[in-house]
């Protein structure tokens, strides 16, 4: 149907931006992905997503195919707002790619490991890769940092921010690209804390409180792409008796978290701690919480040493397949570790980051 933009209830901005490139009616927009048309008129990718969303709803409701109330998400439709969702980068190379490029948005991952192994390093990490602009590949967002254990350094975030607005910098005098030289002039260390909105909780009472609040929060700042909680198992792990109860409110917490990330459009990292199960014959760490809370997140990664080598462990993941990389920290951040495949069997009493004795055989073929 030859329908003229002027005629879909689009923002007046968006309309005129679409006329001035060429975009007259609906039939116009057919062929084109979200991606193509975010850069052929200069706008985000959610914007773009967002227009065609509206022109093909609005060619069902004239066609009268299908009624509004009816309308469901094509499995194109969801597979474009994926593309469009996009991912928070490491500084890890061989990490990103065991993800799928990097810490997705609009789901839930929780990193786990032992301390000291560099879940709050790799937190800090993911606040600061939130805000490296388009241009270079990034998000251009805003973060928000929940801690549960007082372990936010901020000297460490000026060390982490440094390095990746250097890095940035080289890229750019290198590239000499007009819109990365120019994104340069307001991507500063200074810029990058001034967008990471910090929350200190002292108990479960509070992270309760403050994840109910998130939802607002997020209206007043649509530009936070991810909200890193660091711990979530710290405030659930003391001065609980009544383990029902301690069940039902990670299950509820879980759910407002999910909901959150789907709605607001911003990846939920959480980091967790280990525990030791105790079996007939040998000992094991395993994530803490339980096996329910195993199922809120998305997305699990594993961190843990072996011999004195740092490894991360997809162990979950609705689309990679589980894989082990090495990675290092450093004075600039989470890095590349190069080191040779870790052995896939462990000690009794070491770190055990398989999902369970057959993995052990799997990775020997």
């Amino acid at each position: 149907m030859q329908r003229d933009i002027g005629s879909f209830p689009l923002p007046s901005s968006l309309k005129v931006k679409l006329v001035g490139a060429g975009f007259q009616t609906a039939e116009d927009l057919q062929a084109i992905k979200p991606t193509e048309l975010s850069k052929e008129i200069e706008i985000s990718k959610e914007e773009a997503l967002e227009i065609l969303q509206v022109v093909r709803r609005e060619n069902f409701s004239d066609s009268g195919s299908m009624p509004p109330c009816a309308r469901k998400y094509t499995a194109l439709e969801l597979l474009e707002q994926e593309q469009t969702h996009g991912s928070i980068i490491t500084f890890c190379s061989l990490l990103d790619d065991a993800l799928g490029g990097g810490v997705p948005v609009c789901k839930i991952t929780e990193i786990c490991g032992a301390p000291g192994i560099g879940k709050t390093q790799l937190c800090i990490q993911l606040a600061v890769d939130a805000q490296i602009p388009e241009c270079f590949g990034g998000l251009d967002g805003e973060a928000v940092f929940i801690d549960t254990e007082g372990s936010f350094i901020v000297d460490r975030v000026v060390d982490i921010a440094s390095a990746s607005v250097h890095h940035c910098q080289l890229i750019a005098d290198t590239h000499q690209e007009e819109d990365q030289l120019k994104a340069m002039e307001t991507f500063s260390v200074d810029s990058i804390l001034s967008h990471i909105y910090y929350f200190r909780c002292h108990d479960y009472t509070e992270l309760l409180a403050q994840t109910y609040l998130l939802p607002a929060f997020l209206l007043e700042h649509p530009k936070v792409r991810v909200v890193l909680i660091d711990s979530i198992a710290f405030p659930f792990r003391h001065d609980f008796e009544d383990l029902s109860l301690r069940t039902r409110l990670l299950n509820r917490l879980a759910q407002q978290l999910i909901s959150m990330a789907d709605k607001h459009r911003v990846g939920v990292a959480l980091t967790n701690q280990m525990t030791t199960r105790i079996g007939q014959s040998h000992s094991m760490l395993v994530p803490a919480l339980g096996e329910s809370w195993g199922h809120a997140a998305t997305v699990r990664l594993i961190l843990h040493w072996q011999d004195k080598q740092r490894f991360a462990t997809l162990y979950k993941s609705p689309s990679q397949k589980e894989s082990t990389v090495p990675y290092q920290i450093t004075s600039y951040g989470f890095r590349d570790a190069h080191s040779p495949a870790p052995s896939m069997t462990l000690l009794e009493g070491e770190t055990n980051a398989r999902k369970r004795p057959r993995m052990e055989e799997e990775g020997n073929d």
